[in-house]
């Protein structure tokens, strides 16, 4: 079984981020039985816990992969470290303010791509000039060409999230946390986001990437974090947990 970590620091670097007994706890509305006599159902809530009591430390320069099956609270954990999920217990330390990689908060459908790309740089925290400056590098990259000025709910979903993940990876961060934005567009437009991880891990030192794809993790990560139902399954070299995931995921059960 691969190593796993608490708090402590598998290259003996400088701590980038510290995640502490860190759990997300979501409460659900439920459609309960009709109580005797009651005209509607009665709706009770259950907890939820996507993240449970999940401990490591990330030294600077460290590129992360988060693996596990769906719902097993990978991308819960990532925006708890980006500090845009509350946490229901326990902390995240970090040496700077972690970025998440996606502004599509942001865009608006009954605009164009052309004024979403003006609309997503300013809400990156660029000037008016910067974004001018990036403006036919976003288009390029995005591969729209003529659809750019078309409404963006006219876009297939493929087209969109080539167009949000074009934006978003405009900015470097000194800890950059990227959720399954490889897994966007056809295989020339993979490629060429693959190209720019590798260039925004250069930049910013510290990466946390979750994807489903094995292939993706090992190329962009030397570490992997298996998350299983929230409960940290393993932590260590890439190769090593993604053998033992995978092999769990190949079990009967």
């Amino acid at each position: 079984m691969a190593s796993t970590s608490k708090t402590g620091s598998p290259t003996g670097g400088r701590p980038a981020v510290i995640v502490d007994a860190a759990s997300v706890t979501y409460q659900v509305f439920a459609s309960g039985k009709k109580a005797r006599g009651a005209s509607r159902r009665v709706r009770s809530t259950h907890a939820v816990h996507a993240v449970q009591s999940v401990s490591f430390r990330v030294d600077a320069g460290e590129s992360v992969g988060l693996i596990g099956s769906n719902g097993s609270g990978k991308s819960s954990l990532l925006r708890g470290i980006a500090g845009l999920e509350p946490l229901s217990s326990g902390a995240v330390y970090a040496s700077a303010q972690p970025s998440l990689l996606g502004v599509g908060a942001a865009l608006i459908n009954d605009l164009s791509g052309a004024r979403n790309i003006v609309l997503g740089c300013l809400a990156l925290g660029f000037t008016r000039d910067e974004v001018d400056e990036r403006f036919d590098d976003i288009v390029e990259f995005s591969g729209l060409g003529e659809f750019i000025d078309m409404p963006m709910r006219t876009y297939s979903s493929g087209m969109s999230a080539r167009l949000k993940f074009s934006i978003a990876a405009t900015r470097p961060s000194d800890i950059l946390l990227i959720d399954e934005a490889l897994s966007v567009g056809d295989r020339a437009f993979r490629k060429r986001s693959d190209r720019r991880i590798r260039e925004l891990q250069e930049a910013s030192g510290t990466v946390f990437l979750v994807s489903h794809s094995m292939e993706a993790v090992r190329g962009a990560c030397e570490r992997a974090l298996w998350l299983e139902k929230g409960v940290l399954r393993a932590d260590g070299p890439v190769d090593a947990v993604i053998e033992e995931y995978e092999a769990f995921t190949k079990k009967p059960r």
